[in-house]
């Protein structure tokens, strides 16, 4: 195995470049070498009288010992200096892993996303303000790019940030660490909402002017823990430390063991929604709850639906759009968007949806393109042509798409196929899915009807022959989307709380489920199709012993596009498994997942 990066930290230079590089090449003697320097906090002098030695460096009178990358892009001279290595030629275009200032010196512009030595690397320079400048301040799009990169698969290793977000010592540990410098109602509340997204491995800020290290803390929806570590500024008078060095192995190179391993005096994240929400909750919790209703705090909203927001409402709310719920409520300036929220699922990049363009380009992992016709969110067009042969081209599910994954696909019937879920949330998770481009298995012709329904009972009976129930639900979009219906198989044990648990996320979703039970699956279909109308979107979940559960979406309801995989995944404690974005396996395993599949349901299959 590769031996781990070794990386220096640094608090705020404060323009104090000759007793930060006197001390890194000293380090780097004694206990190196070094792969590279990375500054939190000011890096910029405080003072004019700064400037000559800080020029030395920069001009190549002085040497800079080992490649250095910042985000304190504000103080004396910094102006000049950015806006000259700004216009330098071989900084021009969508550079995220640092412009270059002068030699072995990097500056972090405005927010990003890069490897450095294996590690990934999330950043944000500036610091908060009223008023957005051309240097030493964040954007609202620095941040929306960050919410980007947290939908992207893999686990971040470090994010740098200058500033402290709100919440993360309490007032007890401030004042034991810091001495009473720290107001523990302090920080940065758009950072607390960041960092609670991205999960980082390690947290890295500066600007407060201490040392400190938090005690790990585990993440909601995320197996790995996350270390805050502050700095304080270099040369400080209260010897702070404010030179750190770190040796982390790249989570891309750990065993899922690794992953996984909490550290004694782990803690509950200081950011979580459900911590917030606890102590409120406390006193009208029910005694009939069970530790089940801890998956759904996310869901949790007594307060009337929230409306299109005012001010900003042609963008989209980033957490709505990530997570179906926007804890802002009537707060919240953006829009909350349940078919831009589908789309997001379904791999389209966000900063398309909310602008039309991604700066990242090819870079980006994400689709830049809807998944239909060309008609856009804000009602302008994202792409040209219309018609099914473009719809075809851009779809996942229709077989004469180019963007087809066909070796999911495990059984073909003479109106639908069934395939292994991408990133399935348990073994045997499939789809159903017509072949012809159809926003809903309920308005197939009876003939196709009564085919898929047989697939169905071959599904149960094959299910049940592994100690398993299936759980089927469907969502169904206005929009027209290409259709699926999603089987999951769950221990016959949880049965019986199938129902029960759909209905508390229901609850806390603020909406009650139609119920009809009926012996027949075919006919149960029946009665569903009465709810069913073009102009309104439908979710509807078949759970065991024929128990049809249905709701029809309204026109502003917040909805979460993976409603039905969320509450199983709380059903089957597996909470990390609810984005498949967390269970993607690469083409080989998911052919080897398919081909093992085919072999467990050969007997079962009526396509055989």
């Amino acid at each position: 195995m590769a031996a781990a990066p070794r990386i220096l930290l640094s608090g705020d230079v404060l323009g104090r470049l000759g007793h930060i590089f006197k001390r890194v090449s000293s380090v780097n003697k004694s206990a190196g070498p070094f792969d590279a320097l990375l500054c939190v906090g000011q890096f910029f002098p405080e003072s004019p009288d700064q400037l000559e030695e800080f020029n030395d460096y920069l001009e190549g009178r002085s040497q800079i010992p080992i490649p250095t990358y910042f985000i304190g892009d504000y103080g004396v001279g910094s102006a000049k200096i950015l806006s000259a290595a700004a216009k330098n030629s071989a900084n021009l275009g969508f550079k995220m892993d640092g412009l270059k200032v002068c030699e072995n010196l990097y500056w972090l512009r405005g927010s990003g996303k890069f490897t450095l030595h294996g590690l990934s690397v999330v950043y944000l320079s500036g610091r908060q303000s009223a008023s957005v400048q051309q240097f030493g301040t964040y954007s609202q799009d620095d941040v929306d790019s960050l919410r980007a990169f947290s939908e992207e698969h893999g686990i971040v290793d470090l994010f740098f940030t200058n500033e402290w977000p709100k919440g993360v010592t309490n007032r007890a540990a401030a004042s034991e660490v810091t001495s009473g410098m720290l107001d523990s109602s302090a920080g940065d509340s758009t950072l607390s909402d960041l960092v609670s997204e991205i999960k980082p491995r390690y947290h890295i800020a500066g600007t407060v002017g201490v040392y400190y290290d938090r005690e790990p803390y585990v993440n909601v929806g995320a197996v790995h823990v996350t270390r805050f570590l502050a700095l304080g500024s270099v040369g400080n008078k209260n010897k702070q430390k404010f030179l750190h060095a770190l040796s982390p192995m790249p989570a891309s190179m750990m065993s899922a063991a690794e992953i996984c391993t909490k550290p004694p005096k782990t803690t509950l994240s200081p950011y979580s929604f459900s911590e917030n929400a606890s102590s409120a909750d406390q006193g009208v919790k029910r005694s009939g709850d069970n530790s089940s209703d801890t998956q759904y705090w996310r869901y949790d909203d007594s307060r009337k639906r929230p409306k299109h927001g005012d001010g900003d409402g042609e963008k989209l709310c980033f957490k709505f759009i990530s997570s179906g719920l926007c804890p802002r409520g009537e707060k919240c300036h953006f829009r909350h968007d349940a078919e831009a929220r589908e789309q997001s699922v379904r791999g389209v990049c966000f900063y398309f949806l909310n602008k039309g363009k991604c700066e990242r380009g090819p870079d980006c992992n994400f689709k830049h393109s809807l998944l239909e016709d060309g008609e856009g969110f804000s009602g302008r067009r994202f792409e040209s042509g219309t018609g099914s042969s473009n719809r075809s081209k851009e779809c996942w599910f229709c077989l004469s798409s180019p963007s087809v994954e066909s070796h999911l696909i495990a059984s073909i019937g003479e109106d639908y196929y069934c395939a292994l879920a991408k990133g399935p949330l348990v073994q045997d998770h499939v789809l159903i899915i017509p072949i012809e481009h159809v926003p809903s298995t309920l308005t197939l012709p009876p003939e196709c009807e009564a085919r898929i329904s047989r697939f169905q009972s071959s599904l149960k009976a094959y299910f049940k022959s592994q100690g398993k129930v299936g759980v089927f639900f469907e969502w169904i979009s206005k929009r027209g989307t290409h259709t699926n219906l999603q089987a999951v198989p769950v221990p016959s044990s949880r049965a019986t709380s199938v129902k029960d648990i759909f209905d508390l996320a229901a609850k806390k979703l603020g909406f009650k489920f139609t119920t009809v039970e009926n012996d027949n699956t075919s006919e149960g279909r029946k009665l569903l199709q009465m709810h069913l109308d073009k102009n309104q979107s439908l979710f509807y979940v078949e759970a065991p012993e024929e128990t049809f559960m249905s709701h029809v979406i309204e026109e502003n309801e917040k909805f979460p596009a993976q409603f039905g995989r969320e509450v199983l995944a709380g059903l089957l404690n597996i909470a990390d498994k609810a984005d498949w974005r967390n269970c993607q396996l690469s083409k080989d395993e998911e052919t080897k997942m398919v081909d093992d599949f085919k072999c467990r349901f050969e007997e079962y299959d009526p396509n055989n």
